[in-house]
């Protein structure tokens, strides 16, 4: 497979996966800020420190309504990172690739692209059906992927991408709930807590599941041991460091093992480090910087996976992703 549609492939799959995430938790705020009791912080400033894009908010919105961070998070031409910029930068990936990739996939990018550029009667709805539609159209798109390309090394770079923003995205939406979203240590415990973790649950779709696989109260050790550690949902750290691993040595396809290189002990490393720990441990430690040393590792295998199969190419100022260094 030629690097440039290996790389067109992984960060495809990375923009499409962060428009996802993005388009969910925007939409979970917009649910709780109704259910937030009077007086209370609302949780909007917390997203643009998940989306590591502080700094240019602030610059371009000084008083930070709530209209603002769904605007810069959902459509601002200037942020990067804003849903409608992830999925223009995926569909360019994508035109530049269109023999390798299945018809089906290019017409749900496509639709996606132009829903969000041209249709005005989208753009009047109502906020919570925007979000919804928006990540329904990017799940459709995973299903798509999935239902119609070979499992051959498109397919595996394609979860590659996915695989590898959905860790960081996980991870960044947890530690800003750790770190920085309640407004005092008097409400830890509280219903306010309780509600914000909950929504940090459904933010990273994971609610339902957490019930039915913790028969406990919502509460941090829970909530971050199951995000973190689970070895069965799809969305945890471990999960996604598990396909991980098999996905490279699949990419790798070494018919005579030999000595591990930097990538592999790196991957082998991580993966260890979060299947054989335990949420306790971790809090022992400092959560925070615990994900903060995750979150590293991450960037570093983004770093060594561009370095080892990706080459220079003409999208390579757009896919120059300024998310992942650790903000």
């Amino acid at each position: 497979m030629l690097s440039r549609v290996a790389d067109s492939l992984y960060w495809i799959n990375r923009y499409v996966e962060r428009a996802e995430n993005i388009s969910r938790f925007v939409e979970v705020s917009e649910a709780m800020a109704l259910d937030c009791p009077p007086g209370s912080a609302e949780p909007w400033l917390p997203l643009i420190d998940a989306s590591g894009e502080r700094e240019l908010f602030d610059k371009l919105y000084t008083n930070g309504s709530p209209d603002d961070v769904i605007e810069f998070l959902v459509r601002a031409e200037e942020n990067p990172n804003s849903v409608a910029n992830c999925i223009a930068i995926a569909r360019e990936n994508a035109r530049q690739i269109r023999e390798v990739i299945t018809t089906e996939m290019w017409e749900q990018l496509n639709d996606i692209y132009w829903t969000l550029q041209e249709n005005e009667s989208f753009w009047k709805q109502p906020p919570q059906e925007q979000l919804r539609d928006i990540r329904r159209a990017c799940q459709l798109f995973y299903g798509i992927t999935d239902s119609t390309l070979s499992r051959d090394l498109s397919w595996q770079f394609s979860r590659l991408g996915r695989l590898l923003e959905r860790a960081d995205k996980t991870t960044r939406i947890l530690d800003v709930k750790y770190f920085l979203l309640l407004p005092s240590p008097d409400e830890v415990g509280g219903v306010l807590d309780e509600l914000q973790w909950i929504s940090l649950l459904r933010s990273a779709g994971a609610y339902q599941m957490f019930r039915q696989a913790r028969q406990q109260a919502i509460e941090p050790r829970a909530v971050a041991g199951f995000l973190l550690l689970d070895p069965i949902f799809p969305r945890s750290v471990r999960y996604c460091l598990e396909r991980i691993q098999d996905t490279l040595r699949i990419v790798q396809g070494r018919s005579v093992p030999g000595a591990p290189d930097e990538l592999e002990c790196l991957s082998g490393l991580t993966l260890a480090r979060w299947s054989y720990t335990r949420i306790d441990d971790l809090f022992a430690v400092g959560l925070h910087e615990a994900i903060d040393a995750l979150q590293s590792d991450l960037n570093r295998l983004h770093n060594l996976i561009e370095g080892r199969y990706f080459v220079a190419t003409s999208l390579e100022s757009q896919n120059a992703d300024p998310a992942c260094v650790r903000a």
